[in-house]
């Protein structure tokens, strides 16, 4: 069997790094085409020593002449680019088959859309390709015949709980609604009154996950659950009606579809990113990820609760950006990752990240963009909104 082609774009973040992980199991079946990251230049380097791809991207050209140095050093013939156009490039390969989308934020944007209209199995982890610009996103993957896979535990739990061959519609699929799961984040059982002093290591502080800083405190604000609910609208073809939070502070139910007749179909699991990466590398099959399965005598108990917006106001504006439409899911990013990178820099308290979300969605303009250079300007007037409103 010919190995899978495989481009990772993210490779030194945590989905990278488990993706790698994954793959290092299995050598017979993949081989690694092409590592991109943005500018952890020692992780990258131990990664195209041990794994030899053909190509290595970096986002500053400084950088990427140094790596080219230091593989030739060792005799590895790993060619090595920079700057957006090259994730584009490495993300459309002839040889390369699928492709990790896990790049952070708008930068994963073009390269994500690239790979969907190349044809490629696209295994997204990047929310922004649906959060962003999911009317385009959708039309790319039709326009190239691609596979889109997702790599979030949630959606992963949704594609194996819905019928194989599922082609968007809820209806004849016999679907009343999708349950995405919460862990509730590490702000669960905290008071109102005390989330105004949460510090960013408090919110980085996750019960379940091992996540990066950013999407950690997404998850701490429940923004993370609201853009997953954006994301499940795009992937599943589901009105925002059809789309339910519940809080499992477990994480062992990853999300539910319930059917017409009252069955519920779960896919439970530890919380370990590597086994949806591992179904979405090996789709329709399964490979071994390297996670201990469940252990059902020694489970605690699983519980649930409902979503508490009055203390997690992003998840509400999130489902509100959804039902607007047009560019509000857009504004509705693009405005959380300033404020969130506020927060983290000291800059904002915990309690600012939604006062602005909601600021953008009132103060800019919601209205559809017709392509991508249109929404990455609206992206763009977000970003100078939300600075212009915190202290220099």
């Amino acid at each position: 069997m010919k190995p899978f082609g495989l481009t990772v774009l993210g490779a030194t973040g945590s989905i990278g790094e488990s993706t790698l992980d994954v793959v290092a199991r299995h050598p017979e079946r993949y081989r690694v085409v092409a590592l991109a990251a943005h500018r952890q230049f020692d992780k990258l380097f131990e990664q195209c020593r041990r794994f030899r791809p053909c190509y290595a991207v970096l986002a500053d050209a400084a950088d990427a002449e140094r790596l080219e140095k230091t593989l030739r050093a060792e005799d590895i013939a790993t060619t090595v680019l920079s700057g957006p156009d090259a994730l584009v490039e490495v993300a459309t390969l002839a040889e390369v088959d699928g492709v990790v989308a896990a790049i952070v934020g708008a930068a994963g944007l073009p390269s994500a859309i690239a790979a969907a209209r190349a044809g490629k199995r696209v295994m997204l982890a990047n929310k922004e390709a649906l959060v962003v610009a999911g009317r385009l996103f959708m039309q790319a993957v039709r326009d190239g015949g691609a596979t889109l896979l997702p790599i979030d535990s949630e959606h992963s739990a949704i594609f194996q709980s819905l019928p194989a061959g599922f082609s968007g519609d809820l209806e004849s699929a016999g679907v009343d609604k999708l349950v995405l799961t919460a862990s509730g984040g590490p702000f669960r059982t905290w008071p109102a009154e005390s989330l105004a002093e949460a510090t960013p290591d408090d919110a980085c502080r996750h019960p379940n996950w091992v996540m990066g800083r950013k999407i950690s405190v997404d998850s701490a604000s429940l923004m993370n659950k609201g853009l997953e609910v954006i994301e499940a609208h795009w992937l599943f073809n589901a009105p925002p009606s059809r789309i339910e939070v519940l809080v499992h502070p477990q994480s062992v139910i990853h999300s539910m579809v319930q059917y017409r007749d009252g069955s519920i179909v779960a896919q439970l699991g530890s919380p370990d990113m590597r086994t949806p990466i591992a179904y979405a590398l090996s789709w329709p099959e399964r490979i071994a990820a390297g996670v201990a399965p469940l252990d059902f005598a020694k489970l605690s108990s699983l519980t649930f609760e409902a979503p508490d917006l009055a203390r997690f106001p992003c998840l509400r504006l999130a489902f509100s950006a959804l039902e607007a439409g047009g560019d509000a899911p857009a504004v509705l990013n693009a405005a959380n990752e300033v404020a969130v990178a506020a927060f983290l820099a000291g800059r904002a308290r915990f309690a600012d990240i939604p006062r602005l979300v909601d600021g953008a969605l009132s103060a800019l303009d919601l209205a559809a963009s017709l392509d991508l250079d249109s929404l990455l300007h609206k992206d763009a007037a977000t970003r100078r909104w939300v600075e212009q409103q915190l202290p220099s």
